[in-house]
């Protein structure tokens, strides 16, 4: 089975940095994956989670959500089969779950990031 498995959300105050990392394993074909970060904010369901960002097999393109361009950075490491979401200007409306997830097939158990104002 594939793994994915989110870890760096925390309580931070808001225009603090945060970085999440994502490991996948299980198989050898991270290389092959596009990954993305999904959120799910308060008040939402699971099913309701928004995309964040994304970042194609070969890293040479991404996408970012509106709300977050120009502050998150989305990016990859094949050597260690990882995907990053660096997280810089947070504001409070940032706060949620932020869930990995490769070819939106597998996904991790999410990690919580609180931004106080």
């Amino acid at each position: 089975q594939v793994q994915v498995e989110e870890s760096g959300g925390g309580l931070v105050q808001a225009g603090d940095s945060v970085m999440l990392s994502c490991v996948v394993s299980g198989r050898r074909t991270f290389d092959k994956y596009a990954m993305g970060w999904f959120r799910q904010v308060p008040g939402k369901e699971r099913e309701e989670r928004e995309c964040v960002a994304t970042i194609n097999y070969s890293g040479d393109t991404t996408y970012y959500t509106d709300s977050v361009k120009g502050r998150f950075t989305i990016s990859r490491d094949y050597a260690k089969n990882t995907v990053y979401l660096q997280m810089d200007g947070l504001k409070p409306e940032d706060t949620g779950v932020y869930y990995c997830t490769a070819e939106t097939t597998y996904w991790g158990q999410g990690t919580q990031v609180t931004v106080s104002s």
